[in-house]
């Protein structure tokens, strides 16, 4: 007898040993994943979720990296830098990542041009129905919206996918050509990361910290945590206990409504009642019958959950399972919520304990304490009308997640749902650079920004719009904000659709732009910029940076120029080139002050570039 508990003790301390040693359950980010890019020459860091005290050993690339989960349940290691190459395999504890490349990573952000769907221009472009690059990747993140809090993981269940004709289809039409751009000059594996939105504005993508100067784009977090105080329920985990105090609740006639009983609350109404039961009945299962219950409900018998219903039509049928009821006093509690206030036990139902040998009628007196009565929160409330209109939604729920996966740089396209607030968009661009770049931890993250392309009618006069305007921003971010590029593009758009399908002369741009603010090479990546003007009697003269290898007109004699006088009136002007100056007047103006060029929505047709066929930005000379 006694070797044989000595046996068994043994074999349990064996197996508790066993137990404690064996490698717990490890959670990857949705990002770390099979087919996945991780981006070259940096400390890249790879984390997770697990127990707290969990070893974690994280295999890759022929060497090994522990840690332990501390006590928040989150674990980290940090790789060295890895050259470009693949494929790999990485194993996280007991989870194998396979085909894993090791290249440059582009995190591509925006509305909807930047997430236009690549099966819409295979009648433009029809090798992308052959394409097989498996060196190049792209994950599309899901929509994820969170104005009230950050979210440490992102929605959905996307997947990593390879640039081969089964899967490209899911890509973005921008991300495929950038990364058979990128992957044709450089050789190295892309990883296209898109997380954009259609419809969205800026400033869903910059962090609360970063809109400080925009008040109406904040949200009151302490209104938000005041709500919440007075929203959560004081009788939680308590009032359904079948010893607690309620001798000094107020009283209601049941069934009946709150209001009734002289009560106006909108919101959670705990309910109790004693009730005896006879010997016969005690120890033995029941039926519980709650007649309708307006609107929805928790019933615990004796402190033991029964049933719930979550709205008022279903009888309430629940059973009280073998052992809950005791000979003499019992009590059951209801917890009942009525967000449109009003609750109700409904008359002429019945509301009884039913058992075999005898049933407890449940009507007459009830005890009753409000929960939470949604009133005590409208103050707070208030302070939240722009609820619907505060920033840092889609920062908060695609950016922030991904903020540990090591990028190369970003492609930012947006600007299209900001032009009637255009006067805001550069500040708001700064913003959200230096937010991502404090984010990433790049104080040089490169941005390539893409310029709004022409689009809706042109007109026969000059007149000013909300795109040029967010252009003008746009060139001012390139020009005021270091480690920027910017991709002109008022000569690939439509006029009749706001999604152009030429995303392929886009990414081309953005990419001549990254050989040389990315790799180094030098290179002219940009068409002429704006740089000064001066009065020469009845014709201002402009002069330019980023002219190559000098100035030209692409097709012709230029056009695209307005001039005004001191009355802020602009006509169609004249344009010739003298060496690297631009001449600008009219007839109809003597004393011209000021001078815009491709200032309208759809300014195709200006023609102003360098000879190595980059065309100007659109710019003016006033601040009208």
């Amino acid at each position: 007898m006694k070797k044989s508990i000595l046996t068994a003790f043994l074999l349990f301390a064996v197996l508790l040993a066993a137990s404690a040693q064996a490698p717990r359950k490890v959670t990857l980010p949705k990002l770390i994943s099979d087919k996945m890019v991780l981006q070259r020459d940096v400390e890249l860091d790879i984390w997770g979720w697990a127990d707290p005290g969990t070893w974690v050993t994280v295999r890759f690339n022929g060497s090994y990296y522990e840690t332990m989960t501390g006590d928040d349940g989150r674990w980290t290691v940090t790789l060295p830098p890895q050259p470009a190459g693949g494929p790999y395999i990485m194993e996280v504890n007991e989870i194998s990542i396979r085909d894993i490349l090791v290249g440059d990573v582009w995190l591509c952000s925006g509305q909807s041009n930047q997430e236009t769907p690549i099966h819409r221009l295979v009648e433009m472009f029809p090798e992308i129905d052959l394409s097989n690059n498996n060196m190049i990747r792209h994950y599309k993140v899901p929509t994820q919206d969170s104005k009230e809090s950050l979210q440490e993981e992102i929605a959905g269940n996307a997947k990593w996918q390879s640039g081969v004709a089964s899967e490209v289809m899911n890509w973005t039409a921008l991300a495929y050509f950038y990364a058979q751009e990128a992957y044709a000059k450089t050789g190295v594996p892309q990883g296209m990361l898109v997380s954009s939105l259609g419809g969205s504005a800026i400033e869903s993508w910059v962090s609360q910290v970063y809109l400080k100067d925009f008040r109406r784009l904040l949200l009151d977090k302490e209104a938000l945590r005041l709500i919440d105080e007075a929203m959560a329920d004081k009788g939680q985990g308590k009032w359904n206990l079948a010893d607690w105090d309620d001798s000094k609740w107020d009283i209601m006639e049941m069934p009946g409504t709150w209001r009734e009983n002289g009560l106006n609350v909108r919101g959670t109404v705990w309910m109790r009642k004693d009730f005896e039961v006879p010997e016969e009945m005690a120890g033995r299962h029941a039926r519980l019958s709650m007649g309708t219950l307006v609107h929805n409900d928790q019933v615990y018998v004796n402190g033991v959950f029964v049933g719930s219903t979550g709205y008022e039509y279903p009888p309430r049928r629940y059973h009280i399972p073998a052992g809950v009821l005791k000979a003499g006093k019992n009590t059951i509690a209801v917890r009942l919520n009525a967000p449109g206030g009003n609750g109700e036990f409904v008359k002429d139902k019945p509301y009884k304990v039913i058992g075999d040998a005898a049933e407890i009628d449940l009507t007459g007196t009830w005890k009753y304490k409000v929960g939470t009565d949604m009133g005590d929160a409208a103050p707070y409330r208030e302070r939240l009308r722009n609820r619907n209109d505060v920033g840092s939604g889609l920062y908060n729920g695609m950016i922030w997640p991904i903020r540990n996966y090591k990028v190369r740089g970003a492609i930012w396209y947006q600007g299209e749902s900001n032009a009637g607030r255009a006067h805001e968009y550069g500040a708001m661009m700064s913003s959200l650079i230096d937010g991502w770049r404090e984010l990433w931890e790049m104080p040089d993250m490169p941005f390539l920004l893409v310029q709004l392309p022409n689009f809706m009618q042109k007109h026969d006069q000059p007149t000013d719009s909300g795109w040029a305007r967010i252009r003008e921003a746009q060139l001012q971010t390139f020009k005021t904000v270091p480690n920027t590029a910017l991709a002109v593009t008022y000569d690939v758009g439509e006029w009749n659709d706001i999604h152009p399908l030429n995303k392929k002369a886009v990414a081309q741009r953005l990419f001549l732009a990254a050989r040389k603010l990315v790799y180094g090479e030098k290179i002219t990546a940009s068409g002429p910029v704006y740089k000064d003007m001066t009065v020469s009697g009845d014709k201002i003269i402009l002069s330019f940076t980023e002219t190559g290898r000098g100035l030209m007109a692409k097709g012709g004699e230029l056009k695209g120029f307005a001039i005004a006088g001191e009355d802020g009136r602009f006509v169609w002007a004249d344009a010739v080139i003298k060496g690297k100056t631009v001449v600008v007047s009219s007839k109809e103006v003597a004393k011209p002050v000021a001078v815009r060029y491709a200032w309208c929505d759809n300014p195709e047709g200006a023609n102003l570039c360098n000879k190595d066929g980059l065309l100007a930005s659109p710019f003016r000379t006033d601040s009208w």
